[in-house]
């Protein structure tokens, strides 16, 4: 009877792992197993209080992961809640998100972005790009800490163009300063997609809430 107690209680753990969204009819169907195991169990030969104690803990294993993963889900979803709340204030505003796009202002004319510096720059240099990659302008902006940098450039020379690119040099002495480079983009709504925020842009593109560097 001992065999057939493991097997009863190898095919209970493969029905709790098989059943997690029902663990009531899960923990019922274990107790009746037991039940009948204790009832049919050889008299000569019964179950002892070691094999019962590792079954009750098995069963009672899976009801508290079961617990555990649905406390899980409801924390999720109220943190996603939370970030979706949290994003509808972004409509509107400009925000800084990684890229190297500039899109120049219709009111203004400038195109507008920042990048970082990973250490001081005894150099740096910020070149505007055309969508096929020719230089239409360059800014040299000389020494510059390490850190965040905004710079803004004047496009009103270039009205059949809205979007640009740029790249950053950055140099110290003769070597290479690390940078990381941004575009600036306008949200224009909120909606949430399988537990993901995301914000949809004026430049058309739909990303994540965190992807979002900084709000302007």
């Amino acid at each position: 009877m001992v065999a057939s107690v493991t097997s009863t209680t190898n095919t209970t753990a493969s029905l709790g792992g098989n059943s997690l969204s029902d663990v009531s009819s899960m923990q019922d169907r274990f107790l009746k197993l037991l039940v009948a195991q204790i009832n049919n169990q050889d008299p000569l030969n019964p179950m002892d209080n070691a094999q019962m104690t590792s079954q009750m803990a098995q069963i009672n294993t899976v009801s508290g992961i079961q617990q555990v993963n649905q406390t899980l889900e409801g924390i999720a979803s109220q943190f996603t809640a939370m970030q979706a709340l949290q994003a509808t204030s972004l409509v509107g505003h400009d925000v800084l998100l990684p890229g190297n796009t500039l899109t120049r202002d219709a009111a203004t004319g400038q195109a507008s972005s920042a990048f970082d510096l990973t250490t001081d720059a005894q150099q740096v240099k910020i070149e505007i790009l055309s969508p096929a990659g020719d230089v239409l302008g360059t800014i040299n902006s000389g020494a510059m800490a390490a850190g965040r940098h905004s710079f803004s450039w004047d496009a009103s020379a270039y009205p059949g163009l809205n979007t640009f690119n740029y790249r950053v040099t950055a140099t110290s002495g003769k070597q290479a300063v690390a940078s990381t480079a941004y575009s600036t983009d306008r949200v224009l709504a909120v909606g949430t997609s399988n537990g993901t925020v995301s914000l949809d842009l004026q430049s058309g593109k739909s990303v994540p809430y965190s992807n979002i560097t900084a709000i302007l």
